[in-house]
């Protein structure tokens, strides 16, 4: 799809207040996954080579995967989800997607927090078009190690529940050296001389610890939400001080409000227009960035970078 053609899809969305889901299985038969189509970039069925990095039995990154000239690392969402941080070393063998021999494997190539990595998957099923009211928070059925899996729900055309994988957090379980780097760029911030409050709404529990630790090393203010509309409702409730807010930070995919439509209320609302809004997002292409922007929306920044979140707080807290 042409950047063109992916911005009026996402400007379309937006007017409507939608979203769209790939719908997936992990197993025959079994429970139905998802995940936004905007963290998706293709769908492939995949029988070449396989190149091993590891032969641990808990290894999350199965190999490394060439397909059209991009060498990706291939991950089983199977085995991760029966990953557990406590027992790290658990083997996760048994827990790879099964196939016969002549089957091919289906892979999902997915690109976020300027990320592309292959994501195995037993079969792609169809996409789901909601509407973010139809989203709910929290994970009701599967429990155990699954439930920090997954960030929200919502159903199927016949009723049947679909849930949706919390990716960024696949991500810091895949590549844990990427939250160490976090720590090291953490290590280095300093006081930001603000004593305004920072309203900070993300679905993700762990994008909300990362980003917390970030707030915190700035030593600010921070309260935080779980989805936009947590948010909204606390901005414009009557008992709000506003002259004590100094900025709003949202990811854009989020269950009951998404983060355009906090974009859209802060801005159109004459009483808050003069907030800054930083958009927090994993979903990094240019069509994110360049809605989220015609909005009015002051900053895009890739999800949780700790230097780019205390740049972009410093400019927009010290100019006012």
């Amino acid at each position: 799809m042409s950047n063109l053609a992916q911005v009026d899809q996402v400007t379309s969305l937006h007017k409507n207040n939608e979203l769209q889901l790939l719908c997936f299985r992990l197993e025959e038969d079994k429970d139905l996954y998802a995940v936004n189509v905007f963290k998706i970039r293709e769908v492939v069925k995949y029988n070449g080579t396989l190149n091993t990095v590891s032969f641990e039995d808990n290894a999350l990154v199965e190999g490394l995967i060439t397909i059209r000239s991009m060498t990706l690392p291939l991950i089983d969402m199977r085995k991760w989800f029966h990953y557990d941080s406590n027992f790290p070393n658990r083997s996760l063998r048994e827990y790879q997607i099964k196939r016969t021999e002549d089957q091919d494997d289906v892979i999902m190539i997915c690109e976020f927090s300027r990320w592309t990595i292959g994501v195995r998957i037993f079969e792609a099923d169809r996409i789901l078009s909601k509407k973010w009211t139809e989203i709910e928070q929290g994970v009701s059925i599967t429990g155990g190690a699954y439930n920090n899996k997954l960030v929200s729900y919502t159903r199927y055309f016949d009723g049947s529940l679909v849930q949706v994988v919390d990716i960024e957090k696949m991500l810091v379980d895949v590549f844990p050296w990427i939250e160490d780097e976090k720590e090291l760029e953490l290590d280095g911030l300093k006081r930001i001389g603000s004593n305004k409050i920072v309203l900070l709404a993300d679905d993700s529990p762990s994008v909300l610890k990362t980003m917390g630790l970030i707030l915190d090393k700035l030593e600010l203010k921070h309260i935080d939400f779980t989805n936009g509309e947590k948010l909204l409702d606390y901005l414009f409730d009557k008992k709000t001080n506003l002259s004590e807010i100094g900025l709003v930070i949202t990811d854009l995919e989020m269950p009951r409000v998404s983060g355009f439509k906090v974009i859209k209320q802060v801005k159109s609302n004459p009483e808050t227009a003069h907030l800054p809004v930083i958009v927090n997002s994993s979903m990094s292409g240019s069509s994110n960035e360049y809605m989220a922007l015609s909005l009015k929306a002051d900053r895009f920044i890739s999800k949780s970078n700790p230097l780019e979140v205390k740049d972009a707080i410093q400019d927009l807290l010290l100019e006012k």
